[in-house]
């Protein structure tokens, strides 16, 4: 028999109060499951549901209109959204951690780089304050820190992006969590600190045996990083799938879309083919279309996508896609 999955999202639903009606249903229904030392991408447009699914696992939903409606977070087997506030702090940095998506505004710029990660430490473990600082040493030379004993008594504007990024990382691993979200990680960085970041991940993920939740708008990215992927479009999982499946028989055309607008370098005409690109918006979540929310935007919509929503089946062993005209090629 397998062990069970390290962390468990099932029927996940947040929503957010709304002054002109029904409210705004951020992620709705939204499921899976991560093993341990395994690497979970989520990826969809702006506005798709995507950190805010990562915000109601950590219970970070924005008060007082936001609001975790239904669902389980199992994190080995104990439910998240059963617990109280008290006990979530108890969870939250130590068993489960996030790197947030903008450094910059996420760090205290009137605190010490090395007292910010230290202050962590301190709160879940309970050591010496000279234990505290020792720890965030070493988990900023862990992400390979430059000058990390200097950048200790550094504010965050004297680090550049990358910098901060490593200090975000950092902070985020000072407990050893058993699950790291990382929300873009890598966004606002220029593609060589991208791929540092990026490897950086993977390495400690080696070394410490970690499961990783990534959030990413980046194919790119997916391809390099991830074991599975769920596609979210409009706060729902439109189609899951392990990487190579995904890449090679996309089976929702919302997917079909997304690779259609991602850059290929090399081949015969390669750098000829025009880009395609997915008309029309995401829609606002106070006014989502009957049917499949997508249907407004797709190609191959019918009188039935546009009255009935589909739900996920599987199109092929271990990959499930929400569409009624769903299939291979």
């Amino acid at each position: 028999m397998s062990a069970a999955p390290l962390l468990q999202v099932e029927d996940l639903r947040t929503e957010f109060a709304s002054a002109e009606g029904p409210p705004a249903v951020a992620v709705d229904g939204i499921s899976f499951s991560v093993d341990r030392g395994e690497t979970l991408c989520i990826v969809g447009e702006s506005g798709c549901g995507k950190s805010m699914t990562a915000l109601s696992i950590m219970r970070l939903v924005p008060k007082p209109n936001g609001r975790i409606a239904g669902g389980r977070i199992l994190l080995e087997g104990q439910d998240l959204a059963a617990l109280s506030e008290a006990e979530m702090r108890q969870v939250r940095g130590r068993a489960i951690s996030m790197v947030f998506q903008e450094p910059m505004t996420s760090l205290n710029p009137v605190i010490t780089i090395g007292r910010q990660i230290a202050e962590t430490v301190m709160v879940h473990e309970g050591l010496a304050w000279d234990a505290c600082m020792a720890r965030a040493l070493e988990v900023l030379r862990l992400v390979r820190m430059p000058e990390a004993e200097r950048r200790l008594r550094e504010y965050p504007h004297q680090l550049s992006g990358g910098m901060r990024q490593r200090v975000m990382i950092a902070m985020a691993l000072a407990c050893r969590p058993r699950v790291l979200l990382a929300d873009e990680p890598t966004t606002a960085l220029d593609v060589t600190i991208q791929a540092q970041i990026l490897d950086l991940v993977r390495e400690l993920q080696r070394e410490t045996g970690t499961a990783v939740v990534l959030i990413t708008h980046d194919l790119g990215v997916v391809a390099e990083m991830a074991d599975r992927v769920v596609v979210v479009y409009a706060g729902r999982k439109v189609e899951e799938a392990p990487v190579q499946a995904l890449f090679d028989h996309p089976a929702h055309p919302y997917t079909r879309g997304l690779m259609g607008a991602m850059p290929h370098l090399g081949g015969a005409g390669a750098g000829r083919r025009r880009l395609t690109e997915i008309d029309g918006l995401v829609p606002a979540l106070t006014a989502l279309p009957p049917g499949c929310a997508f249907a407004p935007r797709c190609g191959l919509a019918t009188e039935r996508c546009r009255a009935e929503a589909p739900p996920l089946r599987e199109v092929a062993p271990g990959h499930l896609a929400a569409c009624w005209e769903a299939a291979h090629g």
